[in-house]
């Protein structure tokens, strides 16, 4: 199974990307995603496993924030959000597909697909590069079709919120002293299930 992230960051973003991920690989974590929404830089990461706890996040911001400072990729005044990637996490990497299987999951592609873009259904795993859900039937049946969507061409993929997914993510979560990140309610400033763990005021 390959390790290869998606990488649909651009401007900024991708700068930021492009020097934070052998950082953040050399500390053991792999990056999600870089996202700049406002003033707001967020970085998202995990170790392997999937857990990323608030040390972790303390520990990333604090490798993370001296290397931005000194190479400027941002002219103009942000705040750093380092956080986990949450309950309904994206999808970015083809194991990430596999480990959610039997979960609820929304993709949107890149390139379309028999002519659309969106699709919504049940992850049935990767087969070949192609990520593999059960949608249902466009003719309107009652039974679920198997599609298989091609991972190098989707845009954006993320699961959706159910009970099943809560508890599954309960039962995967380690012990007490390796809580997810997620858990950290202090300074949040976005309403989903991205909450933030570490956040400085940064001028460039």
């Amino acid at each position: 199974m390959t390790d290869q992230r998606l990488t649909r960051e651009t401007g900024p973003a991708l700068r930021v990307a492009k020097l934070v991920e052998p950082v953040l690989d050399g500390l053991g974590f792999r990056l999600v995603r870089v996202k700049m929404s406002g003033s707001t830089l967020q970085i998202m990461a995990e170790r392997p496993d999937g857990s990323f706890t608030i040390d972790d996040c303390e520990q990333a911001s604090r490798a993370i924030s001296p290397m931005l400072d000194v190479e400027d990729v941002i002219s103009s005044r942000y705040f750093l959000e380092m956080s986990s990637p949450g309950i309904d996490r994206p999808l970015v990497r083809q194991e990430d597909f596999e480990r959610w299987a039997g979960h609820e999951a929304k993709i949107e592609m890149a390139v379309p697909q028999a002519g659309r873009k969106r699709f919504r259904g049940m992850l049935e795993g990767v087969t070949d590069g192609e990520v593999r859900l059960f949608i249902d039937n466009p003719e309107g049946g009652s039974e679920k079709i198997l599609v298989g969507l091609p991972f190098a061409d989707i845009d954006e993929a993320k699961l959706i919120l159910t009970d099943d997914l809560i508890e599954a993510a309960k039962q995967r979560r380690p012990g007490r002293a390796m809580a997810d990140g997620s858990e950290w309610t202090e300074n949040v400033e976005e309403s989903d299930d991205e909450e933030t763990t570490d956040l400085d005021d940064r001028r460039q």
